[in-house]
């Protein structure tokens, strides 16, 4: 797959909420066409909930960019707490490769036994997270992917991270989401 392979991309992120919030969270997503933001979507899904997958295949699909789309970018597995994305079942819905990207790889020990004890629906939820495996290391981070090779994977990387180690569009998507939550963005991706 060429550098014209990932020409289109959109990353999500979620909104910042607070510890004691209980509402729904907002989940953003940037959509570029090459090194421009080409537009946004968004939508709610719930706090340590089970939507996080059926929001984000809605989002999609429903968007005037779904036909343009040829990779789809998370910024970690779960958003809005313990909302677990499954990217494969993503990547098969949509037919759009996905890729999960973090800075440096989760402590799955920790997380399985948050998962397990604390968190409703969490087997379901941690048999997702085994089923993709640990995250890999490619480009200076760490990665999970569906429907990519290592190597398609390390160069859609390599083209979306234009300003440090974290893809444009998760980065953008991270900006316009600390925005929307706080009145400004602030932090790193």
């Amino acid at each position: 797959m060429g550098r014209v392979g990932f020409a289109h991309a959109i990353g999500f992120d979620d909104v910042p909420f607070g510890r004691d919030s209980e509402g729904p969270v907002r989940v953003v997503g940037a959509v570029f066409a090459r090194d421009r933001l080409d537009g946004v979507v968004s939508g709610h899904v719930r706090r340590d909930g089970a939507d996080a997958t059926a929001t984000l295949i809605r989002l999609v699909a429903q968007s005037r960019f779904h036909a343009q789309l040829k990779l789809i970018l998370l910024q970690g597995v779960a958003v809005a707490g313990f909302n677990v994305v499954d990217p494969v079942l993503l990547h098969h819905a949509l037919g759009i490769p996905v890729l999960v990207v973090s800075r440096r790889a989760p402590d799955r020990p920790r997380i399985r036994r948050a998962l397990l004890e604390r968190v409703p629906d969490g087997a379901r939820k941690w048999a997702v997270l085994e089923r993709l495996g640990p995250m890999e290391p490619v480009a200076g981070v760490h990665v999970q992917r569906a429907g990519l090779t290592p190597a398609e994977a390390e160069q859609a990387v390599h083209q979306w991270a234009l300003h440090g180690k974290i893809p444009e569009p998760l980065r953008t998507a991270h900006l316009i989401a600390g925005g929307v939550g706080d009145g400004h963005s602030r932090g790193r991706t």
